[in-house]
């Protein structure tokens, strides 16, 4: 076998080292990832610049990248917070942040990796005690779901304003109280119904009543009304008219005049 030339071993070397270089310096970033650049030897954290989109990067071996999820993502906690009165309430919300794209340098400088734990956890957890912290335990189990949760939410949101992260809602998923006050409130809730129900059929009955009188007032006047204008005479002249009327009629009839009372004719006929 022949010997290489002696030039072909730095070129292999060379070559090698440029491998390790290449593979040290190619930075791949993922479906919904942002990278942070560091360098090493220039002022540290790139703030002044956008992040490393998706794709393959191409940095310097001696500079870093940190990679950060910048999809939208979600944070469960169950916080035991006290409401108005002083009793304890356990609540489950769920938070859906995701940093400001634009400041991702900026938040890896000032908070780091961890900025979950820093700011957003504390964010939330201090803005239900907050807000909880308004409210009466029937409040929050009955009518006032949505009112805390949207009041936790632009609290947290004020927060985390200057956090450089983005606050796109606040779920609150479930409010649990001590068993002992859940079973009072809801005895309270069936006998407001059971009152507001005997309530409505009292006013029904009522209004019923009403009716009914109005009616026997209005056919009481009537009656009167009709008693006072039919006078002797009034139902003579009717008599005569519908005399006369019958007596046109082609049915046989026997008509004896002044027969009936008050002188009115007396009809007979066939039917």
């Amino acid at each position: 076998m022949e010997k290489l030339p002696k030039i072909a071993f730095p070129v292999i070397i060379g070559a090698i080292i440029l491998i390790v270089l290449l593979a040290k310096s190619a930075v791949t970033v993922g479906s919904g990832e942002a990278g942070v650049l560091y360098k090493t030897f220039d002022n540290g954290v790139v703030i002044d610049e956008p992040p490393l989109g998706e794709g393959f990067h191409i940095v310097a071996p001696w500079n870093k990248v940190i990679i950060y999820e910048v999809r939208q993502q979600e944070l469960f906690e169950k916080m035991k917070v006290l409401s108005s009165n002083g009793l304890e309430i356990q609540i489950d919300a769920s938070a859906w942040y995701q940093p400001v794209y634009s400041d991702l340098g900026r938040l890896h400088q000032n908070l780091g990796e961890n900025y979950l734990q820093r700011v957003i956890q504390p964010a939330i957890r201090s803005a239900a005690r907050s807000v909880v912290g308004r409210y009466t335990p029937e409040q929050l189990y009955s009518s006032k779901r949505d009112a805390i949760q949207d009041e936790i939410f632009l609290e947290t949101k004020k927060i985390l304003e200057k956090q450089y992260v983005q606050l796109n809602e606040v779920l609150v998923r479930d409010v649990t109280l001590p068993n002992t006050i859940k079973d009072a409130i809801e005895r309270k809730l069936k006998q407001e119904q059971e009152s507001l129900e005997y309530e409505f059929r009292l006013v029904t009955a009522a209004k019923e009543a009403e009716k009914v009188i109005i009616e026997a007032e209005g056919k009481a006047e009537s009656n009167r009304i009709l008693s006072a204008s039919l006078t002797d005479k009034i139902l003579q002249d009717k008599g005569i008219d519908a005399t006369m009327k019958l007596a046109e009629s082609p049915n046989s009839k026997v008509i004896v005049i002044g027969s009936g009372d008050s002188g009115l004719p007396i009809i007979l006929g066939n039917q």
